[in-house]
């Protein structure tokens, strides 16, 4: 089977049922329920029990014993309102794939419709993996912990995400960090609540996490080394209701971020000492619970070659990039569990809004490229 018309028109019409039907971290059980339907359609095509509720992982097996390739891609949705327009337009209000994780899929369906067709051509398996729960929750590491990686072990681990502000199907990468790492935190100071006209006999949480905030500003600055790219935000904060009340407890909320998992470690680190250390002092309990924990996505120079060589032998134009994103990718479970791999992203258009906003729509034209790149990345490794 080649890439032709009647492919991609398959393609299109996947992607566009999927696009109907956003479904948050997860909670994917229609999207789950569309791939393993159009898995089941390929001959030689290998579909596992769930290891989780919402994930989709399958075999294709090559002539052969040899190496694994495990290919991923994404399936989760945004709690975000969708304005492009489109007939095909999320049915489902308030939510959307704002990230374009249902080309993603598409991609990799695309991907093993052709990769089936050649298995008697190469030694070895590719493993497919459709992973729920990448936005905020991190969901691969609990898909990695649950087993979806065991038994035939990845030797080469592969993924891409689509990126808008690069041309059409151009291949961005480097070497080192490509995604930023991401904490998702809540501190919360439980204090003892009161009258306003007497604070003396209350516990105010909300001193405390307003001390918080105010000293955590200070550690980018004064913790972190200076060649160091790190990023602590604040961006919510929930405490009281009424003028005259001083409430039990206080919290906020935000991300930490860096581009080394040792900076990362030390970001948590800092948000821990100086929360408690302030809660000690305002006469309170600190509680810091964490949402989602993303590792920096690391690519190996060995993994970046494999794309090099991937992209030219799809005749796809590569693009060295030259900094990494401060956004972040649960990809890095994947990276971090196998002896190599790579994470690209592949171009959706220069004009593009961007990631997450309620206008983003990847062009059909990414398909073809995409699906070129996935196979020839597989192929490369098996070889």
């Amino acid at each position: 089977m080649e890439i032709n018309e009647a492919l991609l028109a398959e393609i299109s019409a996947f992607r566009k049922e999927l696009h109907q039907i956003p479904e948050t971290s997860g909670e994917e059980f229609k999207t789950c329920e569309v791939i393993r339907r159009e898995l089941a359609k390929i001959p030689g095509v290998r579909v596992l029990p769930p290891f989780l509720q919402t994930d989709t992982v399958a075999f294709i097996d090559g002539c052969a014993p040899g190496k694994n390739v495990t290919l991923r891609a994404d399936i989760d949705a945004l709690a975000v309102p969708e304005e492009t327009g489109v007939d095909f337009a999320s049915k489902t209000p308030g939510k959307m794939h704002a990230c374009g994780h249902d080309v993603h899929c598409a991609i990799l369906l695309g991907a093993a419709k052709i990769l089936a067709a050649k298995r008697h051509e190469f030694k070895g398996s590719i493993r497919l993996v459709f992973q729920p729960g990448e936005e905020g929750t991190a969901m691969a590491r609990d898909l990695i912990a649950a087993g979806a990686l065991e038994g035939i072990r990845p030797d080469f681990v592969a993924a891409l995400h689509v990126e808008p502000g690069l041309p059409v199907g151009t291949v961005g990468v480097r070497e080192g960090c490509m995604a930023s790492s991401c904490l998702h935190y809540k501190v919360t100071f439980t204090g003892k609540g009161g009258h306003g006209s007497m604070p003396h006999l209350s516990k105010n949480p909300i001193l405390a996490a307003a001390a918080a905030v105010s000293e955590l500003q200070y550690v980018v600055t004064n913790r972190i080394d200076v060649q160091k790219p790190a990023v602590m935000s604040i961006c919510n904060i929930l405490g009281g209701a009424m003028d005259n009340v001083i409430p039990e407890s206080c919290e906020f909320g935000g991300t930490l971020r860096s581009l080394d998992n040792e900076t990362a470690k030390e970001l948590y680190q800092a948000l821990q000492e100086i929360c408690q250390g302030v809660a000690q002092i305002h006469r309170c309990q600190c509680e810091i619970t964490i949402s989602g924990d993303y590792p920096a996505v690391i690519n190996p120079a060995s993994g970046v070659n494999v794309a090099l060589k991937a992209a030219a032998k799809a005749g796809l134009e590569v693009r060295m990039l030259e900094s990494s994103a401060m956004s972040s990718e649960d990809f890095a479970c994947f990276l971090m569990d196998a002896p190599d791999g790579v994470f690209v992203r592949l171009g959706a258009g220069e004009n593009l809004p961007p990631l997450h906003n309620v206008k983003f729509l990847p062009p059909e034209e990414i398909f073809k490229p995409g699906i070129e790149y996935m196979v020839s990345a597989a192929l490369t490794v098996l070889e």
